[in-house]
C-alpha cells in the first residue's frame, strides 16, 4: 500500500517505521522544520536545551525493543533513577538532546518536513487511491491508507472533508498547555546532580539543568510552568512571561546570571483524557488516528500507539 502518515512525532515515526519494514510505500508529512514533535531540542548560543519532553521511561517489552538499538549505539542512555529520591526506574535521556532520537528513527524514512497538511479527503470515484492528502502549497498526495498522529483538535480539523464520523469523545478531547522558559547562564546553576526536579514549586512542573543532564556543554536551564499557571498566563506578552518565570526559577538559577532567555509555548502538551484503545480505526479500515491521547501521555505511549496504528493497517 501507499500510506501517508501525518505528523512526525514519535507516534508517526514509529508507525511509519513499522509499515516501511513490511514493504509499504510510506511518506511522513510534518509542518515543522524537523521531525520529533515534543521531542524538541534548541540551541541558544553555545547552550543546548531540551524544551519539550525531558526524559522517558521504559515499562513495556514493545517499547524496550523499540529503544534497544538506540541504547546499544549509545544514543539513548540512563540519566538517573529518580529525582530527589531514587525509585529504581530508569529515566532515559538522549545524547545531543531528545530530538536526536526522533532524527535517528526518521533517518531511513521518507520524512518531508515543512509540509503542512491542509486537508484530508476521499479520492474521486474511479481513482486508483482511496484518499488524497492536500498540502498547503497545493500538492496532493494520493494514499491507500492514512495514519494521523497530530493532536486530536488538529486531526479533527483536517478530517472535516474526509466523510468520516469520529466518536464525539475524540472530538472533545482537550489538552493541558505548558509554557517553557529556556535560560542560558554564565555559570553553574544551583541545582545538584542529576539536574532534574519534578513539581519543584507551586507554579512549576519541571526544572532541568541541561549541563548536568549531559545535553549541553555550557550551563542552561529548562523551566516548565505547570498546566494551571500556563493556562492562566497563556496570553501574557513574552517579556512578562520571561520575567515571571525567571523570578519563579530564581532559586534554581542561583548566583549565575542569565545571558539569554526564550519562551516556548506547547498548546497541546498533555491530553486531559485518554482513549481506551491504543488507536482508532475508521469503519473501512483505511484511516487510523494515533498518538499520546490513545496509549498515554508519555513518549512510550506515543510509540505504542504508533505501533498499534501500523498493525491496524497492515495486520
Amino acid at each position: 500500500m501507499r500510506i501517508v502518515v501525518v505528523g512526525a512525532g514519535l507516534a508517526g515515526l514509529a508507525a511509519a517505521a513499522r509499515l516501511a519494514a513490511r514493504g509499504h510505500a510510506v511518506i511522513v508529512l510534518d509542518k515543522g522544520r524537523s521531525p520529533g514533535g515534543r521531542l524538541a531540542t534548541r540551541r541558544i548560543g553555545s547552550a543546548t536545551l531540551d524544551h519539550g519532553a525531558q526524559f522517558f521511561t521504559v515499562r513495556s517489552d514493545a517499547f524496550a525493543a523499540f529503544v534497544a538499538p538506540h541504547r546499544a549505539s549509545g544514543l539513548v542512555r540512563e540519566w538517573c533513577r529518580g529525582f530527589g529520591v531514587e525509585d529504581g526506574y530508569s529515566r532515559y535521556a538522549v545524547t545531543g538532546g531528545m530530538n536526536a532520537l526522533a532524527k535517528a528513527v526518521a533517518a531511513p524514512l521518507d520524512v518531508r518536513t515543512s509540509s503542512m497538511v491542509f486537508a484530508i479527503r476521499r479520492a474521486p470515484t474511479g481513482s486508483a487511491s482511496t484518499w488524497e492528502v492536500v498540502i498547503d502549497d497545493g500538492t496532493v498526495e494520493p494514499a491507500d491508507a492514512i495514519v494521523v498522529t497530530c493532536p486530536l483538535p488538529q486531526s479533527y480539523s483536517l478530517l472535516v472533508t474526509a466523510e468520516v464520523e469520529l466518536p464525539v469523545e475524540l472530538i472533545r478531547t482537550d489538552y493541558d498547555r505548558t509554557i517553557a522558559l529556556l535560560l542560558a547562564l554564565d555559570g553553574p546553576s544551583s541545582m545538584l546532580a542529576p539536574g532534574g526536579l519534578q513539581q519543584p514549586t507551586d507554579q512549576l512542573s519541571f526544572v532541568s539543568d541541561n549541563r548536568l543532564k549531559g545535553v549541553s556543554t555550557t550551563d542552561a536551564l529548562t523551566v516548565h510552568a505547570n498546566a494551571t499557571w500556563s493556562e492562566a498566563h497563556w496570553q501574557d506578552p513574552l517579556d512578562v512571561l520571561t520575567d515571571a518565570l525567571t523570578v519563579e526559577a530564581a532559586a534554581f538559577i542561583g548566583s549565575a546570571s542569565v545571558t539569554a532567555a526564550q519562551i516556548k509555548k506547547w498548546r497541546f502538551a498533555t491530553p486531559r483524557t485518554i482513549w481506551p484503545e491504543p488507536c482508532w480505526t475508521s469503519p473501512d479500515g483505511t484511516l487510523v488516528l494515533a498518538g499520546d491521547a490513545f496509549a498515554g501521555p508519555r513518549i512510550e505511549g506515543a510509540v505504542l500507539s504508533g505501533i498499534a496504528a501500523a498493525d491496524a493497517l497492515a495486520g
